[in-house]
């Protein structure tokens, strides 16, 4: 890397206005964001401009207003929110003599702080290396190409290409051990999935409260805290619903408008675990004025990864926070299901129709019956054990069986289609 100066704690942050974008970051986002950092922001530059300066992102008159803003503050770092090229980001730390980091760098900076799990560091460390390896360029000026002539010859490569290969090689040997793990989520999921047992996965927006909810459904101790990217690693726990049985409950990383697509792709086998799950629990947090356009950058990621088809119930998370006159409520659409739960994670309110909610939505497409098999039935039978749907079984005087049998619904008709069966065929015990 090029050589740059160190980082410290105190932050003069960048925001600018362009006329051409249609989507623009969020200056108190990105304050939160600083602050889950551990920086402390002590002055804020902001402006405006039809376009990026391609060398330095801003003009010279803006740079010289940071300068002086850096001076005057005694800060030790300038964070943009926005995504700056590699040599933008370079010049401009020439220019300020002082570290320059962009959105993409103060997210990964957060991250790195913040995995606790192996596979989670592992995660963090490929995104910052293909986040590094965009910005070698240039970055060993002070050692120029090794020269010809006798006494002079290097090993045949520059310290810039050295660095690339190992780079190279570091993510390629994190891929391989990232697939592994994908190997063994898979693994697990398949598991549950014979079992029948559905995965219930909390997403939304950064921060909106899923831990918090997570911890109060589950009496979990996962860290929770009033800040940016609290949770990073996936946590799955085991949950007895009514009428539904065991159920998978997983909380995962929160998601943010524009986040960085090297963070989606390193993250990606953890958000497996959301692109597979029965039925998400989109938590919002409803006192947020920005409550409609976190929604929207969650459906954003949800279909980035593969997860737009699944059934989603929406959970209105701290209506503690809107007074006193608003109590817990579930909407329901037209065709009478449950899309929307009020509720507050704090303080637990709407914990109990929220539990009714989950129910209702997952039990839709899971069969719990107790079926009456006499002796012609044995092939049906058979399909339940070998399916593993099978919860009990016992005989009567008559030689006939009664099977409490749990499964989903598509694979109930598969059983009865390789039986020979339709469903009135099959008889339900008293």
């Amino acid at each position: 890397m090029f050589e740059r100066p160190d980082a410290g704690e105190r932050a003069v942050l960048v925001h600018v206005e362009f006329a051409s974008a249609e989507d623009t970051e969020d200056l108190n986002e990105f304050r939160e964001l600083v602050t889950s950092a551990g920086v402390e922001p002590v002055d804020v530059v902001t402006g405006t401009r039809k376009q990026p300066s391609p060398r330095l992102f801003v003009g010279s008159g803006k740079l010289e207003e940071i300068r002086d803003a850096v001076t005057a503050s005694e800060a030790d770092v300038v964070l943009f929110n926005h995504a700056l090229s590699a040599s933008q980001e370079r010049n401009v730390e020439r220019e300020l003599q002082c570290r320059v980091l962009d959105r993409t760098g103060v997210i990964l900076d957060i991250f790195a702080q913040r995995a606790r799990t192996h596979e989670g560091k592992l995660q963090v460390e490929l995104a910052q290396l293909e986040h590094m390896s965009t910005r070698l360029v240039r970055g060993w000026t002070h050692l120029e190409r090794q020269k010809g002539g006798i006494g002079l010859r290097g090993p045949g490569e520059t310290q810039l290409e050295t660095d690339r290969r190992l780079l190279r090689e570091r993510i390629k040997a994190i891929h391989k051990r990232l697939a592994k793990v994908r190997r063994q989520r898979d693994q697990g999921r398949r598991s549950r999935k014979r079992a029948d047992i559905p995965t219930v996965s909390l997403v939304g927006y950064t921060n909106a409260g899923k831990s918090t909810l997570f911890n109060r459904i589950t009496a979990s101790g996962v860290y929770a805290a009033d800040q940016l990217f609290a949770t990073l690693d996936p946590t799955l726990r085991r949950l007895e619903l009514p009428d539904v049985g065991p159920v998978v409950l997983a909380d995962t990383v929160g998601f943010i408008r524009h986040l960085p697509h090297k963070l989606v792709e390193a993250f990606r086998a953890t958000l497996e675990e959301t692109a597979q799950a029965s039925l998400l629990l989109h938590v919002i947090d409803c006192h947020d004025e920005r409550r409609d356009d976190n929604i929207d950058q969650v459906e954003q990621v949800l279909a980035e990864i593969g997860a737009d088809e699944i059934p989603v119930l929406q959970v209105f998370n701290k209506i503690d926070l809107l007074g006193e006159r608003f109590s817990p409520r579930t909407d329901r659409n037209e065709a009478g299901e449950p899309v929307r739960v009020w509720v507050s994670a704090a303080t637990g309110a709407g914990l109990d129709d929220l539990y009714d909610a989950i129910v209702e939505r997952v039990s839709e497409d899971v069969i719990h019956r107790h079926l009456l098999l006499g002796p012609g039935d044995g092939r049906l039978r058979a399909l339940l054990h070998e399916a593993g749907s099978v919860l009990s079984e016992h005989y009567r005087d008559n030689g006939d069986s009664v099977l409490e049998v749990r499964l989903e619904n598509r694979d109930w008709q598969q059983l009865l289609s390789r039986a020979g069966l339709q469903e009135s065929d099959v008889k339900l015990a008293d």
